[in-house]
């Protein structure tokens, strides 16, 4: 099934994040409706500036309770050791069975880098560099385990086939990993790899390493331009753009229902606010909105922020995506079970089996 207007149905995404809300039990909710309604994936913040869940550790309680829906948490890779990082997002893609993804970002401050005392903050660009080399090392302990490395011979009582396990020997600016991994190879190989490239130091990151992208833009002019530096960026290091998602991320406030949106919010486009750029209006007029950056090929598609988590999220589904849905710009259920199917991605292929690497 494709868009009327020749591209291809749009992707779409949403936060869960909620206010004070620390029982990983009341995100179940949101997640499910969000997946009633097809979304790609779900995302849930984290930072270490302030206090909150873990939001891998959420999303692994969401994971059971959801069955098609991707689920994408903040990971910090500041301060956290690599090998630990990759080993638990690998975790949450087999607890989900292949619908795990993770937000990279950064710390920056001084107060954060005190909760650890391993070492100072240090410049954005140098932390974007070091999270690009953990996306990198990441990938590389994933294949660390060919597909069918585990044998589990009762008879021999060999659990793996060693020849199948590799060493990744990786050397970043501030971290050594040896490998290979303490965890199996994920079933989607990689999970999915999104990055924040509103900012310019992640957007060199992202355009190397990301398989969705998120842009805080505030009309389709600007987010046209940003897509095409990051696919044009993709090429030089070697990527097929076309594996780079680009989706544009919204703050949407639907709280008066199917009022028109508030001049400067839809139309044109949202208003920038400290938040980010913000929509506020009805279901209607943002399907329109979405539906027309989405023609004019400035996204790929939305990550949309509900001001009030779970009345808007239910206006966004039951309004917004079900008028996308009937103009057929959007699925109406999942023709797979992946994340990466959702969104159109292969499974990577594992880099020490082509190639023969050394072990």
């Amino acid at each position: 099934m494709t868009a009327p207007h020749g591209r291809g149905l749009l992707h779409l995404a949403a936060a869960l994040d909620q206010q004070a809300a620390f029982d990983a039990a009341s995100y179940v909710g949101p997640a499910q409706l969000a997946e009633r309604g097809g979304l790609d994936f779900v995302t849930l913040g984290d930072t270490l500036a302030r206090p909150g869940p873990d939001a891998l550790a959420v999303l692994s309680r969401v994971a059971p309770a959801t069955r098609r829906i991707g689920l994408v948490p903040t990971v910090t890779t500041t301060h956290t050791e690599p090998f630990h990082v990759q080993a638990a997002v690998a975790t949450l893609d087999w607890v989900s069975r292949g619908r795990a993804g993770w937000q990279l970002d950064v710390s920056t401050t001084e107060g954060e880098a005190r909760l650890f005392g391993r070492r100072h903050a240090a410049p954005a660009d140098a932390l974007w560099r070091e999270a690009g080399e953990i996306a990198e090392v990441a990938a590389r302990l994933w294949d660390s385990w060919e597909d069918d490395a585990e044998i589990r011979d009762e008879a021999t009582g060999r659990f793996v086939d060693r020849d199948k396990l590799h060493h990744v020997d990786f050397r970043g600016a501030t971290f050594f990993v040896k490998g290979p991994s303490i965890v199996p190879r994920p079933p989607q190989g990689h999970p999915v790899r999104v990055v924040d490239a509103t900012e310019g130091p992640a957007r060199r990151v992202a355009a190397r390493y990301a398989d969705v992208a998120l842009v805080r833009v505030v009309g389709p002019a600007q987010a046209r331009a940003v897509r095409a530096e990051l696919r044009d960026a993709a090429t030089k290091f070697g990527r097929d753009p076309d594996t780079l998602r680009v989706l544009g991320s919204l703050v949407v406030d639907l709280g008066d229902g199917e009022r028109a949106a508030e001049p400067g919010h839809g139309g044109g486009g949202p208003r920038q606010t400290a938040q980010g750029p913000l929509y506020r209006g009805g279901p209607v007029d943002l399907a329109e909105l979405i539906a027309a950056w989405h023609a004019s090929e400035a996204v790929d598609g939305f990550h949309l922020a509900p001001v009030e988590p779970h009345r808007d999220l239910e206006r966004l589904v039951n309004g917004t995506v079900a008028l996308l849905q009937h103009r057929g710009l959007f699925r109406t259920f999942y023709p797979g079970s992946t994340l990466r199917e959702h969104l159109g991605l292969a499974r990577p292929a594992n880099q020490y089996a082509v190639t023969g690497g050394a072990s």
